[in-house]
């Protein structure tokens, strides 16, 4: 998540949807979701879109606990239902936070794809509001410790539902190594374990995303972090550009912000992968607004030239810190979101499961 950044992660840690048209009546409007191409851009067996790119969002819950209620008033101000909802889950095994998945994340799921982040830790806070947690530990998770009590009854009920759903587990596990988790080799242990229980329990309707920061200071510990082509359906990365939020004097725009570690993730860990931008973001110039505005809006223009990047799924929360809000709930950064958004690129036939 893009709080374990804000104690020091991606670029900061250089200092460390509907199966093909529907519409959605939501407040003030009703759209429709636009699709270009036809049945020739069906998504694949891995949620693969050919034509172009999902957009999506991790947006928080509201504070009475609602995911549905924020998501669909984070859609009326892009003017657009979003294709894939990213939610993020501990291993408690509680309603709150520990349950794959809530009853919210299926309503929202029925006309649009879903992806779960499950973290080996349990959270202090509720929806882990101050980034903090306690871990279980990869070695342990690997062993079959947890399979019975933990694993096993959150495997069925992703099973029981059904329709693919999209999950990384332990998502930037090149920041957990130091937070105490385990070692690369233990993660990839704990990685190809949780994998197979979900065959082992026939739970066959995962895409499965395997995410790191992205951070090339960390190339060494990401190639031994990879736990195979037999394991791994999409790779996915956390890139952002934090600018002043980091105390950078360099502002990135959306590719350079993007680029180098698309390139290295493809030339280093995989050519044949779909990629996600599983977070992406940027902090705002005060001094420029429109910086954050063009930052957005220009997006479509690289998006074809990153042409494995499949799926853009932006982080709708802000970090702490001044200059650190990353949310494109106003001004210039929500227009310049909501211009991208309408792009064709990103305007992609759902799957119906």
């Amino acid at each position: 998540m893009s709080g374990r950044r804000s104690r020091g992660g991606a670029t900061g840690r250089l200092a460390v949807a509907l199966a093909a048209v529907g519409a959605l009546t939501a407040g003030a409007g009703v759209w429709a979701t636009v699709t270009e191409g036809g049945d020739d851009c069906l998504p694949d067996a891995r949620l693969v879109a050919p034509c172009g790119a999902w957009w999506g969002a991790y947006v928080p819950y509201d504070r009475d606990g609602s995911l549905v209620r924020p998501v669909r008033a984070f859609e009326r101000k892009i003017g657009r239902r979003l294709d894939l909802v990213y939610t993020y889950h501990d291993m408690s095994g509680t309603a709150l936070d520990g349950t794959l998945l809530t009853d919210d994340e299926k309503a929202l799921g029925r006309d649009r794809m879903l992806m779960l982040a499950w973290e080996s830790t349990v959270w202090t806070e509720p929806h882990h509001e101050n980034w903090t947690e306690t871990q279980l530990g990869w070695r342990d998770l690997a062993s079959g410790k947890y399979d019975a009590e933990l694993l096993d009854p959150q495997i069925r009920r992703v099973k029981a539902y059904g329709k693919r759903v999209f999950l990384s587990f332990d998502q930037e596990a090149d920041a957990r190594v130091d937070e105490g988790a385990g070692t690369p080799e233990e993660y990839v242990a704990a990685y190809r374990h949780l994998r197979d229980r979900f065959r082992a329990l026939g739970a066959d309707n995962v895409v499965w995303v395997w995410t790191v920061s992205g951070y090339l200071g960390a190339a060494d510990r990401m190639e031994r972090l990879y736990p195979g082509d037999d394991y791994v359906d999409w790779i996915g990365m956390d890139q952002y550009n934090y600018y002043l939020c980091h105390d950078s004097t360099s502002w990135l725009d959306f590719e350079s912000s993007q680029r180098p570690s698309y390139e290295w993730l493809r030339a280093r860990i995989s050519a044949d992968k779909p990629l996600m931008l599983a977070e992406f973001a940027t902090a705002p110039d005060p001094r420029r607004p429109d910086r954050q505005r063009d930052w957005y809006a220009r997006i479509p223009e690289t998006a074809p030239d990153l042409p494995a990047a499949k799926a853009y799924v932006h982080w709708n929360r802000a970090v702490p810190g001044p200059d650190c809000d990353l949310t494109v709930n106003e001004g210039p950064a929500l227009e310049g979101y909501r211009t991208a958004g309408r792009d064709p690129y990103f305007r992609q036939p759902l799957p119906a499961r």
